[in-house]
Parts: structure tokens; sequence; C-alpha cells
């Protein structure tokens, strides 16, 4: 039992609550008074073209910059901040690294783990749809705040017993 009790206290004090997750990228707004619902009747579908003809001139800019997730391309200068830690994909490979700063194109980092070795990487080597920052997860703070709560409460009840 205390062997179990222990696996469990060394598993919970090795665990972070800070987590690498992708930024939420903005989405298009759908356009305004459009037909959000698809129907096979012609009168819509016309309706549909000529609110879309109105609009067009104003959102075809923005329509052209949409990838096929349906959100705006990342600009990998603005998301990659220096100073904080992100997981990134360069070519295939996945790195976690802390950005020290942009040099022209070339994003120069180095690993969380050896900030003596220092890495350089082109913008266009990076995958901007991998970039994950390493942020605080509240949800697995409140889980293992419970699983502490709880371990107090079943090492007193054993003391008491």
């Amino acid at each position: 039992m205390q062997k179990y009790l222990y696996l469990i206290i060394i598993t919970f004090s090795l665990t972070s609550c800070y987590t690498y997750q992708r930024k939420k990228h903005a989405d298009v707004p759908p356009e305004n008074g459009q037909n959000t619902k698809k129907t096979a009747v012609d009168s819509n579908i016309s309706e549909a073209q000529m609110k879309e003809k109105a609009a067009g001139a104003q959102n075809k800019p923005l329509q052209q910059k949409v990838t096929e997730q349906g959100s705006l391309p990342v600009n990998i200068q603005t998301a990659l901040q220096p100073t904080k830690n992100y997981k990134i994909k360069v070519d295939g490979r996945a790195y976690k690294v802390i950005v020290d700063k942009w040099k022209g194109d070339s994003l120069v980092a180095h690993p969380v783990s050896k900030p003596e070795v220092i890495l350089k990487f082109h913008k266009n080597q990076i995958d901007p749809e991998a970039i994950a920052e390493k942020r605080f997860s509240q949800p697995i703070a409140d889980i293992i705040t419970v699983v502490a709560y709880g371990g107090i409460g079943v090492g007193i009840w054993m003391l008491l017993r």
C-alpha cells in the first residue's frame, strides 16, 4: 500500500500545470445577413449570390487570405515572441525552444533544456500551424489540487484509524 502511495505522490510531484497549447487563430466572421442554411431552392441561391455580390467588394481581400481550414494565415514573426517557450515544427522535426530574437527573417532560439546551444531557423522552414505556446492549464491545476486534498484527507484518515 505504501509503495503505491509513494508512486502516486512522485507522479503528481512531477506533473506540470503548464502545457503546450496552439494559439487560436481568428476565424473569418460570417457576412451580415447571410443565409447560413443551405437549401436546394433556386430562389435562395440567387438571393445569396446577390448578397455576396453586394458584400463582395469589401470582403474580397479577406476571403483571398483565408486558408483551407477557414482561418487567417499566421504571421510567424508576431506569433513567436522573445523570451517565451514554444513548441515548433521545423522541416518535420519538433523542437521545444525559448525564442531569443528575430534577426531579419531568421529566428534565433535555444532549446529549453540546453541554453548554450543556439538554433537558427528561417521563417519559411517553420510550420505555422504547429506553433504551440507554453501556457498555464487551469483544468490540470484543479485536478492536481483535488488529488492533493484527497491524499491529505486519506492520510489523516489513516493516521486516526
